[in-house]
């Protein structure tokens, strides 16, 4: 009596489980990929209207209070940059401008905005100065822009910094450009006092 697994089956054994197996794996894939779960658009018959995408409930209130401002979403009116922050500018505002600048901007432009960041001093191309008279006198909306699309070798920094974000940075950026070029009468008396004692 013959083994049943004598040579001349081998191979047609090995093949039979290795499609076996095969037929497994794709099972649990296509159940895994096919799983149950509308797209948006489409047909339903489980509600009245067809359809899957749902209308909004009425009178709901979006969230972000923002998300219609062109000039917020953009940092421009009619094609044209703005010229003011298109939100209240206060020290909160100020200090989380700083913290995203020193962040995401230093690297490049330095923590003092004149083009020397770290990266630069390793070879990378150095970015004009935030102090050059072009950019003191571009609008707020340009720096908003520039953040959000990126600019020569800057890319983009809207899929990590938020608009707020942006709006902050860009106001810790006027902040740098009137602090370099700031007499010290313009300072507060009670800062200008501190500063004094600090020489």
């Amino acid at each position: 009596m013959k083994n049943f697994f004598s040579f001349e089956k081998k191979p047609l054994i090995a093949s039979a489980i290795g499609a076996g197996i095969l037929l497994l794996n794709l099972g649990c894939r296509q159940e895994m990929y096919n799983d149950a779960k509308y797209r948006p658009l489409e047909k339903s018959d489980f509600f009245d209207d067809k359809m899957v995408s749902r209308s909004l409930v009425p009178h709901t209130v979006a969230r972000d209070p923002w998300r219609d401002d062109d000039a917020f979403n953009t940092g421009k009116t009619n094609d044209v940059y703005v010229k003011t922050l298109p939100m209240p500018l206060n020290e909160e505002l100020l200090h989380l401008g700083q913290k995203n600048f020193n962040i995401y901007c230093s690297v490049c432009h330095g923590l003092n905005g004149k083009g020397n960041g770290m990266i630069v001093q390793r070879g990378f191309p150095a970015p004009s100065s935030l102090h050059d008279a072009r950019l003191k006198e571009a609008p707020i909306g340009y720096f908003f822009d520039v953040m959000t699309k990126g600019y020569g070798v800057m890319y983009s920094y809207a899929s990590r910094v938020t608009p707020q974000e942006r709006w902050a940075v860009a106001a810790y950026i006027r902040a740098l450009q009137l602090s370099h070029s700031a007499t010290l009468q313009q300072v507060p008396l009670a800062k200008r006092t501190e500063l004094e004692a600090q020489k």
